[in-house]
């Protein structure tokens, strides 16, 4: 049963970012495409120009506007912007769905294999030992957004034999349907980032030339129960050009 909606508590200049922030990343706003002006803005609103003005500085740090003078406040192209899996697994206890605005996922491939020597570490496991591997391609409408891979403690095979199979899966992610079936939800999640050179594999799996010399992010995330223990482990590997942005409110 769906509970009554929270109440936003953020401050009026964050929720005022918010909401034009919402519309720029849905494509209501397209770039060029111009906000009101400060006065108006405050108004609308009820706030302060002061607070209206606030609003408008922290879009225009996020690179989502840019003042133009004696014009006003324009929308910018939007950056082609990469998701971590810790936020595909947020996203996906909202909204049942991992794909971010515009995306589609494809190529989902699933098996158990012997675990390779950084997995097992991950898990927690011996190299060699049986583990399942899902992996799907994330895309937009400027091409691949990242290759996903979940490795998945092979045990679970036996409760979701789904989790095996090459489909989506549906009802949400992996870490959704452990949590129904077995009552261990992610209480903890340790997320690393680094970057590197693409290697052949890599090259392979974002469907780029081989040969290529491309820079990529690689993300990845341990997923704890809690009990401290891995209930997965999730590598993304970026496709060369997408931005890694995250967005913080700071309290005073």
């Amino acid at each position: 049963m769906t509970g009554p909606p929270r109440a936003d508590n953020r401050p009026p200049y964050a929720r005022i970012a918010g909401h034009y922030r919402d519309l720029i990343s849905s494509g209501d706003l397209a770039p060029g495409d111009l906000l009101p002006s400060i006065k108006a803005l405050a108004t609308e609103w009820n706030v302060s120009t002061a607070t209206a003005d606030r609003a408008m500085r922290l879009l225009r740090e996020e690179k989502l506007v840019q003042g133009i003078p004696g014009v006003g406040t324009e929308v910018m192209a939007r950056p082609i912007s990469l998701s971590s899996g810790s936020e595909r697994h947020d996203r996906s206890s909202k909204t049942q769905s991992s794909w971010g605005v515009g995306e589609k996922s494809s190529g989902h491939t699933a098996g158990i294999v012997e675990a390779p020597e950084d997995v097992a570490h991950a898990l927690g496991i011996s190299p060699g030992d049986d583990v399942i591997r899902r992996s799907r391609v994330y895309r937009d409408d400027h091409g691949i957004v990242s290759h996903s891979t979940s490795w998945i403690h092979a045990e679970f095979a036996r409760l979701l034999p789904e989790l095996a199979r090459s489909a989506r899966l549906k009802g949400g992610l992996s870490l959704d349907l452990i949590a129904r079936a077995t009552g261990r939800q992610v209480a903890k999640r340790v997320d690393e980032e680094s970057a590197r050179i693409a290697t052949a594999d890599d090259l392979e799996l974002l469907e780029l030339e081989p040969g290529t010399t491309a820079a990529i992010l690689v993300l990845t995330a341990r997923f704890l129960d809690a009990d401290g223990e891995v209930l997965e482990y999730g590598v993304d590997l970026g496709a060369p050009g997408r931005t890694r942005r995250t967005t913080s409110e700071v309290l005073r």
